[in-house]
């Protein structure tokens, strides 16, 4: 119930993001002049998610560059999906079979967007590599889904995404 609860919140927040100037430094102050570019061609939805991240692995790791970084850039594989798309991959997770087999790199625009929705962290991970990301910025994103192991500072992105 906690997770429903959870993706209803989220749903009504992703509605009408915003991103203040003070958050757009406070982001800025964790990127490079490239990696902001970055940034920017996130949707704000995304901009604003990624600062909520930002917040709650900087109160747990303070000023970890990378992490932060991590944080800012997670999602920037996703591209411009919209709100009804990332609705539709969330329930079709119940169905994870359907949705890889839906979810395709060819085809109509919403198979193409539930596709990067499933490959975002390999995605961003490319872009932030190509945006001259550290090794473990890149790494962080790439391995955003998988199980962290004794990776710290994976584990308090994984929690900070997921909190």
């Amino acid at each position: 119930m906690a997770r429903a609860w959870h993706r209803v919140r989220q749903f009504f927040g992703a509605l009408r993001p915003r991103v203040t100037a003070e958050e757009r430094a406070l982001a800025y102050a964790f990127l490079t002049p490239e990696l902001q570019r970055l940034f920017e061609t996130m949707t704000l939805r995304d901009q604003a998610h990624g600062i909520a991240v930002l917040r709650r692995v900087h109160a747990e790791a303070g000023d970890d560059a990378a992490l932060c970084a991590a944080a800012l850039l997670h999602d920037c594989g996703k591209g411009d999906v919209r709100t009804w798309q990332r609705v539709a991959f969330v329930l079709l997770g119940t169905a994870p079979g359907l949705r890889a087999r839906i979810a395709s790199q060819e085809g109509a625009g919403w198979r193409r967007a539930l596709w990067r929705l499933q490959e975002h962290p390999a995605l961003g991970a490319a872009l932030a590599e190509e945006a001259g990301a550290a090794p473990d910025v890149v790494r962080m994103i790439r391995e955003q889904d998988s199980p962290p192991g004794g990776d710290r500072r994976l584990a308090l992105l994984q929690a900070a995404d997921n909190a």
